[in-house]
């Protein structure tokens, strides 16, 4: 059986990664002014270049003997998902906000609505559905009825939906909603994220804030694939990871009063005035 505990909290985590990105949307459209198109660009660079592009990617380097040696060592693993993770979704706000964005960088605020579409699409597709899916499994495990998700399976999709109904009756309630909390964090981190690349995009000296945008990804996601594969545990990695997404966050509000303090937008844009 699966604990109702445990189905409470997948309810929570979906209503988290549906209700933030949809609530952040409205707020920043209605009571900040942001503009609409923002949010479904970033939605769109995180299902291209993370979802499709790093994907692939992933396939073909990971498909090789030097993906075993990496996928071997937590270390390896960790720094070379978090560089691609960094290169990739970096890359993708940068060429955003330099061409179909382009008109829409009068309002500086764009940037955090561009965050949230792009960390909010993530956890919608990452948590929200997945635990759409979980709630829909306990339930028929919980009725009886796990004999309809593995009735017609067999090889390993067989063996992939055992190992499913194995975790949802055998984890922790909490964990569930940790996934929750974990989003929070990452949607803090990609408008911290998207401001910086935010200023490197509008003002030519401030092309290094790209950098630091991609080390800062980096950083994050290979802390927390190191920290998770060296027995730290979970508790301790999302706080890690809820700390330096806040980090980034003060830091990207610091990079934002500084270019705004440049002046008006039109000041603040590419020109001379720093």
């Amino acid at each position: 059986m699966v604990p109702f505990s445990s189905i409470l909290f997948m309810a929570v985590s979906c209503a988290i990664g549906f209700g933030v990105p949809i609530g952040l949307l409205l707020y920043l459209h209605i009571s900040k002014k942001a503009d609409l198109l923002p949010f479904f660009v970033g939605c769109a660079v995180m299902l291209l270049f993370a979802l499709v592009l790093e994907a692939a990617v992933h396939r073909i380097v990971l498909a090789f003997s030097a993906g075993e040696v990496i996928r071997g060592n937590t270390w390896l693993y960790g720094l070379y998902g978090g560089f691609m993770a960094g290169l990739f979704e970096e890359t993708g706000r940068l060429i955003a906000f330099k061409t179909v964005l382009k008109k829409k960088r009068d309002k500086d605020i764009n940037a955090v609505m561009y965050g949230a579409g792009h960390g909010g699409f993530e956890a919608i597709v990452l948590l929200g559905m997945t635990m759409i899916n979980n709630m829909i499994f306990a339930v028929l495990i919980n009725t009886g009825n796990a004999e309809v998700l593995t009735g017609k399976l067999t090889g390993d999709a067989l063996a992939q939906v055992q190992d499913a109904i194995q975790q949802l009756t055998a984890l922790p309630p909490y964990q569930f909603l940790l996934g929750g909390i974990e989003r929070l964090s990452a949607i803090v981190l990609h408008m911290a994220l998207s401001v910086l690349v935010w200023f490197a995009a509008k003002q030519k000296r401030k092309g290094y804030l790209f950098v630091i945008a991609v080390f800062l990804h980096f950083f994050v996601d290979a802390a927390t694939v190191i920290l998770a594969g060296t027995g730290v545990s979970v508790i301790a990695v999302e706080a890690a990871v809820a700390a330096l997404s806040v980090l980034s966050a003060v830091y990207a509000r610091a990079v934002w009063k500084k270019c705004r303090a440049a002046g008006p937008d039109v000041l603040c844009g590419e020109s001379d005035h720093e």
